[in-house]
């Protein structure tokens, strides 16, 4: 059985997924054109656009942003202090690992005020319109609110295993632990010391348990949602998998994600 037919297993309505490979390589399964919400899987997208904006330089990874003392850097690696789902501040920045929707939002705002652009247009001339993400769109907030289908979400993992719309060094930078040794809660699994997260995205390291698989590698990065959705690139087998359904995450998907992920990995991993 293909790895990907696993899918069709899964206690969902509906599902699509999709593989793509460094080496050209690609599998499906699922309608790839049907819109998901896409929950928390929204913030790698949104980071992307930020990571642009620094490219542009109408930004700086540095700069000051959010609560006092706060950066950029701070608020795309969760490490500003600010709560999950409001501006309060729960720590200094840099001391803890506070997974933040509201922190992309206030970064969203920032973005917009030094681009002059409205971020969801900034996001989509930035990522989606050059990379062909026709379905793609952000009606929300920066850190739950896009929508999307596993078809753009595969454009996206492409970019991500051979970047194109940033420079190799800030890919890299956005793919290493900011802050190291930072612990916190990582939503769904628990406390996680440490709870290493790049820029916008998470990094698997040696956490445990974790939605990933056994066979993923200590650098795979990604995210997923609470949706039903994920995104990983594994950049040691040089492989990226989307998954996207419209079941919220659970105990099913706590159940089915890491032998799905295992079993992508057997198959297209070299």
């Amino acid at each position: 059985m293909r790895a990907l037919e696993q899918i069709h297993r899964w206690p969902v309505r509906n599902v699509a997924a999709g593989v793509v490979t460094a080496r050209g390589g690609t599998d499906s399964a699922g309608d790839l054109d049907r819109e998901f919400a896409l929950a928390s899987v929204t913030k790698p997208l949104a980071a992307y656009g930020v990571l642009v904006a620094i490219e542009e330089g109408a930004i700086e990874l540095d700069q000051p942003a959010g609560p006092p003392g706060s950066t950029v850097r701070h608020l795309l690696a969760h490490t500003s202090g600010l709560a999950f789902d409001s501006t309060a501040i729960l720590a200094e920045p840099g001391k803890r690992r506070i997974y933040s929707s509201s922190g992309f939002d206030v970064l969203a705002d920032f973005v917009a005020a030094e681009t002059g652009i409205a971020f969801a247009d900034y996001l989509h001339q930035a990522v989606f319109e050059p990379l062909g993400m026709k379905a793609s769109v952000l009606a929300g907030s920066a850190g739950s609110a896009a929508r999307s289908t596993a078809g753009d979400l595969l454009r996206f993992a492409r970019e991500l295993l051979r970047p194109t719309l940033i420079a190799p060094e800030t890919h890299a930078e956005a793919i290493t632990v900011q802050f190291p040794g930072t612990s916190g809660v990582l939503p769904g699994y628990g406390s996680q010391r440490p709870n290493d997260w790049g820029l916008g995205f998470e990094i698997r390291d040696h956490k445990s348990p974790h939605w990933s698989g056994a066979a993923n590698s200590p650098r795979t990065y990604g995210h997923f949602g609470q949706a039903g959705t994920l995104l990983w690139v594994d950049p040691v087998a040089e492989v990226a998998c989307v998954a996207l359904a419209d079941e919220p995450f659970g105990d099913w998907a706590r159940a089915a994600w890491p032998p799905f992920n295992d079993a992508v990995l057997g198959e297209f991993a070299e």
